[in-house]
Formats: structure tokens, C-alpha cells, sequence
């Protein structure tokens, strides 16, 4: 026994890697069907284009009109989650079960919706990241101050909302 070690094998290079002509590894398939290999390439520093896939397989894929629906998606899901943090959907003489089970679902929806503008971001996508933030800024600027609000003294123990704030999201 040589400790572990193959004999003769421990400094030969790993096989190269085919590439197609663009960079990127091809796409491979077989004639059963049984094996399907895709390789995107994977942004990792922000760009701007209308190229690209966000969210979903093939997702606004070249078509300017999808990327600004894309843009449009990602504002309104981030606008969405600045709704429900500062929502308050309780109502006095609820049962606490019930309190529980809106404040659960409320919570779900957050969290999903956050995760959802997050990994559109993964994207590296300038413009998506641009909805994203001015999403979340319209959302809190509607729903988390008091430019929208009638200002009310605050009650002693009242919350603005049913959810404790997102960390991040």
C-alpha cells in the first residue's frame, strides 16, 4: 500500500472540457432521451440586457416586450411584500386561532413572494434589480410611513402590522 495514493496517476490533468464556439459547454442529448444535459451561462456580475432568463426556463428569452413585463412582475412582487409586512389583517374579537392562521398565511405569502424577488436578483440583471429596489421603495413609501396615512396617536402596545419586520427580503 503507497498511503492511498494511485501510482503514476496523482499529477496527470483533468480531460478538457468541449466547448462550443460561443464559450459555453454544448448542449447534450441522447437519441433514448434518458440523458439531458443543459449548460447555461451564469452571470456573476451585474449586466444590462433584455437577454437573459429570470425566474423561469426561457423567461423573457430575446423579446423586448417580455423584459419589460419581467420588470413590471418583479416591481409588483416586490411591492407586494412591502404590503403584507405592514398589513394589518386582524380584527378585534377574532379568535386567536383565527389571528393565528391569517397571521400564518400572511407570513407565507411574505416570505414566498421575498424569496421569489431574491432570486430574481440571482439574475445579476441591472434592470430587474432597479424594479426590485424601487418596488421595495414605492411599497414602504405607501405603506411604511405616513405620507398615505392620516396621522392617529399611537395607542399604547398598537402594531402597524401582524408580522414582526423582514430582516431581508
Amino acid at each position: 500500500m503507497d498511503g492511498g495514493h494511485m501510482n503514476g496517476m496523482t499529477h496527470m490533468p483533468p480531460p478538457p472540457s468541449p466547448v462550443t464556439a460561443t464559450g459555453a459547454p454544448p448542449v447534450t442529448t441522447t437519441t433514448t432521451g434518458a440523458t439531458m444535459q443543459h449548460h447555461a451561462m451564469m452571470h456573476m456580475a451585474f449586466f444590462w440586457g433584455t437577454n437573459g432568463e429570470i425566474l423561469f426556463p426561457g423567461w423573457p428569452g430575446s423579446n423586448s416586450g417580455m423584459y419589460v413585463l419581467v420588470l413590471i412582475f418583479i416591481f409588483i412582487l416586490a411591492f407586494l411584500v412591502e404590503f403584507l409586512s405592514h398589513a394589518n389583517f386582524a380584527r378585534r374579537g377574532s379568535t386567536t386561532a383565527a389571528v393565528g392562521l391569517v397571521q400564518t398565511v400572511v407570513h407565507t405569502l411574505r416570505t414566498g413572494l421575498g424569496y421569489m424577488v431574491m432570486l430574481a436578483v440571482m439574475s445579476f440583471n441591472g434592470g430587474v434589480f432597479l424594479a426590485a429596489v424601487a418596488g421595495h421603495a414605492l411599497g414602504f413609501l405607501v405603506f411604511g410611513t405616513w405620507v398615505f396615512r392620516k396621522p392617529s396617536p399611537p395607542v399604547t402596545g398598537d402594531k402597524s402590522s401582524d408580522l414582526s419586520p423582514m430582516i431581508c427580503a
